[in-house]
């Protein structure tokens, strides 16, 4: 089945941000956790800040390669047998962008990234009963062109092109006999902005903005009772949040360079989930638990990122980053499917230049998530078990990058 239930597995994966979002999409961008905006320097420049491709050399600039994405295993500690944990998970990722010569004051390029998703899934009864599967792929697709207005100045805009699949799972085994059973995909726009500003040599500020893009899926929804099944023609709208950056970096005799990073991030967009279907269900239980509105009512967050680049003269260039990240989820509506918290992101990596055109290297990221603790009476829903309190532990996520850069 198609088109169901995709715009709730968005808001229900995991990745190494608040949220669902992936922001490290190359291996300078992982090794910086995303603290690259105002200073970039290869192909990855086409999606970081597009704008900065009108300052970059006169040829075509490729980069491609493949993370690693480990999410360990989260812990809901309560009593038993309410407590539970999830599955660990191993996912591949890959990226590519792609830089062309510059056409006057004019250029353009091309990324092919994974911004956001992965997975998570449940074995245990009462997280089953919620999320026994939520699994989500996105990739996106994004053009864009920049324009050199001046010697120190440039401006770019691009088209968003996101394509999303995935699953969603629940079974409510011998606690409650109620399951749900879809799979969708789906196909949306949206666009991007950014400008980059050379105050002198060595000092770059630089701004982009991703556009909100509404996610309207439609499709059959399996929904079950017992042993009967009736399936529908469902359709939920959820938002992808609109994202601005503004950056600041320096750089000191051409060799290191520090860039500090702030991220806003649009969640409050995100105010319920509400699914409507071609017909009135039947069963009132049914309605409950698939068609009356979930609030979700997610925050604006913050997100603070450092970087630092160091090209040293044995052809090596080392990179380290810091961020401290909000998570949009409010504890009053959290649940199995995205049990998130603020963290804090420690990155590494090293590029090799092996010859004039030709550089590769490798970087780690860590996503380390506060404890999250509820307190008794806190949820929303009073049925719930997550209304007793308890608190989730570890999850978060280990991410390994291995990149490839070819100038020519």
């Amino acid at each position: 089945m198609k088109r169901s239930i995709i715009g709730t597995i968005i808001v229900a994966s995991v990745a190494s941000a608040g949220g669902y979002k992936i922001p490290e999409q190359s291996l300078n961008g992982m090794a910086l956790g995303a603290a690259y905006v105002a200073h970039t320097t290869g192909a990855d420049t086409a999606y970081y800040n597009p704008a900065g491709m009108a300052f970059m050399e006169n040829k075509s600039f490729l980069d491609m390669g493949m993370t690693l994405a480990h999410l360990p295993k989260i812990e809901y500690n309560l009593v038993e047998p309410y407590s539970g944990e999830s599955k660990e998970e191993n996912i591949l990722i890959p990226y590519s962008h792609y830089v062309a010569p510059a056409m006057g004051d004019f250029r353009w390029g091309m990324s092919i990234v994974a911004p956001g998703g992965l997975t998570k899934r449940w074995d245990t009864a009462y997280q089953k009963l919620y999320a026994e599967e939520f699994t989500l792929k996105i990739v996106e697709l994004n053009p864009s062109l920049s324009y050199r207005v001046n010697d120190h100045f440039a401006i770019a805009g691009g088209l968003r092109l996101i394509y999303s699949e995935g699953i969603v799972k629940s079974d409510g085994g011998d606690i409650f006999d109620i399951r749900r059973d879809m799979e969708g995909d789906a196909l949306e726009f949206g666009y991007n902005l950014a400008l980059l500003y050379k105050a002198q040599n060595d000092i770059n500020i630089g701004v982009t903005y991703r556009s909100n893009v509404d996610i309207t899926e439609e499709g059959p929804a399996n929904l079950y009772l017992g042993e009967v099944g009736e399936q529908y023609d469902a359709k939920v709208t959820i938002p992808l949040p609109a994202a601005l950056n503004v950056a600041l970096s320096k750089t000191w005799n051409n060799s290191f360079t520090l860039e500090f990073n702030y991220e806003r991030t649009y969640w409050s967009t995100y105010k319920a989930l509400d699914f409507e279907y071609s017909e009135a269900l039947a069963n009132p239980v049914l309605v409950s638990a698939f068609d009356d509105p979930k609030t979700r009512a997610w925050r604006d967050t913050n997100t603070f990122r450092i970087g630092a680049t160091i090209e040293m003269e044995n052809d090596i260039t080392f990179m380290l980053g810091f961020s401290i990240d909000e998570t949009p989820v409010n504890n009053r509506y959290i649940g199995f499917e995205l049990p998130d918290s603020d963290a804090k992101i420690f990155s590494m990596g090293v590029r090799y230049q092996q010859t004039e055109n030709l550089s590769w290297g490798i970087a780690f990221l860590y996503d380390s998530k506060d404890i999250n603790t509820l307190q008794a009476g806190e949820y929303e829903d009073e049925s719930s078990v997550l209304n007793y309190g308890g608190s989730f532990e570890g999850g978060g996520a280990y991410l390994t990058t291995i990149g490839l850069s070819y100038e020519y």
